[in-house]
């Protein structure tokens, strides 16, 4: 019983009637996927700031003066996953922030730098994120020489080397105007489907003989003619009337 009431509450979705109810709505599907797309322009050029990145990069070293060993290659890339959290800690962003006399607390500070180490190398590249590009490359440099001081000093390990300075002639990074248009498009777009396809299933009218029998299950025996209405002859006498009205007057 309980299987014969879910196969009952099941909604029966013809594909191909489904198709033709979206290609009968495709003027809403176009203008909902232009409308939104040009929405998603419109924010992404005049409204969100654009964001510029400036890269700084340490080679690390160990202690020893040497580092032809294997266990010395190993420590350093060791090393490496350390300063990664080290880099990023309270104490080395305090301290740029009051080198760059910055406004910002070391929290927001953090949200704009990521560290990365590339596979396989002992390199920490110093990757910070800001409206300003010049500012964004004053941070990397400062951060890359606060934290070698701050290893050398802290953890008893050779000052990691700068490698790579900032750069402040690169273009934005962020928004991607085109990017992000065509996810508006495409947002616009499954919107409308979604509005049209649950209006589909939503949809009980009976309009046809196949409606009777998709939606009542039930058989289509028959079907009677529309009403007509008979003929009484006012029509016919009126028109009479006005004939020989007309032709009186003629005479």
């Amino acid at each position: 019983m309980q299987l014969e009431r879910q196969q009952e509450d099941e909604i029966e979705i013809d594909l191909k009637d489904l198709f033709f109810e979206l290609l009968a709505h495709w003027k809403l599907v176009l203008v909902s996927t232009l409308m939104v797309g040009a929405i998603a322009f419109v924010i992404s050029k005049f409204i969100m700031i654009p964001q510029y990145q400036s890269t700084s990069a340490l080679y690390v070293l160990t202690k020893s003066t040497s580092l032809t060993s294997l266990a010395d290659i190993q420590m350093g890339t060791s090393l490496t996953n350390d300063y990664i959290v080290v880099v990023k800690g309270r104490p080395i962003l305090e301290q740029v922030i009051t080198n760059l006399g910055l406004e910002e607390n070391y929290a927001a500070l953090g949200s704009k730098i990521s560290v990365n180490n590339p596979t396989n190398s002992r390199i920490l590249e110093i990757t910070v994120t800001d409206p300003d590009p010049a500012r964004a490359k004053a941070i990397a440099d400062e951060l890359a020489k606060v934290a070698s001081d701050y290893i050398s000093l802290k953890m008893d390990q050779a000052a990691p080397t700068t490698i790579q300075n900032g750069y402040a002639d690169g273009g934005p990074v962020s928004p991607n105007i085109m990017k992000n248009t065509a996810i508006g498009a495409i947002i616009g777009l499954l919107l409308a489907a979604a509005i049209v396809v649950v209006s589909y299933l939503l949809n009980d009218t009976i309009m046809t003989a196949e409606d009777v029998e998709k939606k009542l299950g039930m058989n289509f025996l028959g079907s009677l003619p529309e009403e007509v209405k008979e003929d009484d002859g006012d029509k016919n006498r009126r028109k009479k009337r006005k004939s020989a009205a007309a032709k009186k007057k003629s005479a």
